[in-house]
């Protein structure tokens, strides 16, 4: 029968108020937020002002340990983001927001399925007895129509929640980076103060002789001989005690890369690692970088795209379904086309009455949105505050270090003159232990203070989400902005020489 202009034309206009409509996603478009960050940090410029967020978690830190110039180091490193267990299975909760947003978007699009079967129906019992055959092939096609972005909604809150995995297995990635930098420069710090005990308990030893020796001959009284000896266990046992505490960091280390403690050796007394420049005015942009900053941004918009899902529950559903194939009651004819049978239909289906179930979904959507936006904001200040304290400790522990250096070398030429004054019998030896002492305390004081200014260093780096240089990112025009200075000079404690002689 041929079909009428009056037939074709409502399927069309059906057809095309459809494809309309799926255009359509009801709830709010994304949009970024802003986050108190100011052009500079507060040794530039003073700043409180909101700014709209521009994550830049995808930019390429690069390795950003390499700027302490330490070949251990980097090898570890390297081990750890191949073997750190916790750092995979943070990057198997990336596949699996992967493989979650592949099931969703799959939805988007029409499911075909296909069936095959035969039954055998019977009535009736004895002569009136009655049966029959049934055989049936079909395919079947089942579309649900996203007209009001319902499933595009679920889409983008599937793609926002794998950004924000990724972001959280990057922010992962770079607190254990962070953690092994760490315990690696505490186990470098205890080997150079291992050094200064052991050229220590080596001159105390001497000294520990040369008051026998001075008593054997009747110039020295046993009470001196007892301060030198008290004096040298003390020395032994601070350096026992660093044993112990090199075993902590060297486990630490083994579990961070992947190796049990005891098939771990760290290569001992390698060169001390390099203090990088700080750039004279930092820009606040590199807080963008952050992925604990990225990844709340990206929880944001996940929430965001949820108010769309629960809005759209409000509206109908449309289903088109469609089917074909061939059913007969005769095997011999199951193919033929007179078996052929097909249908073919939309399905509506819209809730009357839930009773404020939709309403609640939607508030609890908002309200789950304003949550993540508090967070975000939250995440952002103490971002900005985890900055300003590591500039703030490094400022003044370069302080501290010129303070110090003044006083180890008073304290270095105290000793040589109270030791001269002793060997020319006019101090004690009471007054020389004392004067050791202070010197010994000076010499480990400077240590620590270089150990605490490469960690602040490194706690600066990943403050800024991985370094402040190109190789972290930053485009050279950004780098000169930041007041960058290359730095080629190696910077270590100086040479330490023993506390008596």
């Amino acid at each position: 029968m041929p079909i009428s202009n009056a037939m074709i034309f409502p399927r069309f206009a059906l057809a095309g108020m459809v494809l309309a409509l799926s255009a359509c996603a009801v709830g709010p478009d994304y949009q970024r937020p802003d986050a108190p960050v100011g052009e500079h940090f507060r040794e530039a410029v003073r700043s409180t002002a909101w700014k709209e967020a521009e994550p830049a978690d995808l930019k390429d830190r690069g390795p950003w340990w390499e700027s302490l110039n330490d070949g251990v180091l980097n090898t570890l490193m390297q081990s750890l983001n191949e073997q750190n267990f916790t750092l995979q299975q943070a990057q198997a909760r990336v596949r699996q927001a992967q493989a979650t947003l592949s099931g969703t978007s799959a939805t988007q699009f029409p499911q075909v399925g296909s069936s095959v079967g035969s039954t055998r129906r019977g009535s009736g019992s004895g002569d009136t007895s009655q049966s029959s055959s049934a055989y049936d092939a079909s395919i079947t096609v089942n579309w649900e129509v996203d007209l009001w972005g319902r499933i595009r909604r679920q889409v983008e809150a599937g793609d926002a929640g794998l950004q924000a995995s990724a972001a959280d297995m990057a922010a992962t990635r770079l607190s254990l980076q962070s953690q092994l930098a760490q315990a690696y420069l505490q186990y470098r710090s205890v080997e150079s103060s291992e050094r200064v005990l052991d050229q220590t308990v080596a001159a105390y030893e001497r000294s520990l002789q040369i008051n026998q020796n001075r008593l054997d001959a009747g110039f020295s009284a046993p009470g001196d001989v007892a301060a030198a000896l008290s004096q040298l266990e003390g020395a032994r046992t601070q350096r026992l005690a660093l044993n112990r505490e090199k075993a902590t960091y060297q486990h630490a280390m083994a579990v961070l890369v992947g190796r049990a403690p005891s098939q771990f050796e760290v290569v001992p007394h390698a060169p001390w690692p390099v203090t990088p420049d700080t750039p004279v005015g930092l820009p606040s942009s590199l807080l963008e970088r952050r992925p604990d900053v990225a990844r709340a941004e990206r929880r944001m918009a996940q929430a965001n795209a949820q108010i769309g899902v629960a809005k759209a529950a409000w509206f109908p559903s449309l289903n088109l379904k469609a089917s074909g194939g061939f059913s007969s009651s005769d095997l011999s004819e199951w193919l033929t086309a007179p078996a052929r049978v097909w249908s073919l239909g939309p399905a509506f289906a819209l809730t009357l009455l839930d009773f404020g179930a939709r309403r609640a979904q939607v508030e609890q959507a908002e309200a789950s949105y304003d949550e993540q936006l508090a967070a975000y904001r939250q995440t952002v200040l103490d971002a900005l505050k985890e900055v300003e304290d590591a500039l703030s400790e490094r400022q003044g522990l370069e302080l501290e270090q010129a303070s110090q250096a003044r006083a180890l070398a008073a304290a270095r030429e105290s000793l040589q003159l109270t030791r001269n004054q002793f060997d020319a019998g006019l101090v004690d030896f009471l007054s020389l232990a004392q004067t050791q002492a202070t010197a010994l305390s000076a010499e480990r004081q400077a240590l620590d203070l270089e150990s605490q200014r490469l960690r602040a260093a490194v706690k600066l780096m990943v403050a800024l989400g991985g370094g402040w240089d190109a190789q972290t990112g930053l485009t050279p025009e950004e780098v000169t902005k930041a007041g960058m200075r290359p730095n080629t000079e190696e910077s270590a404690p100086a040479a330490l020489s023993p506390v008596v002689e």
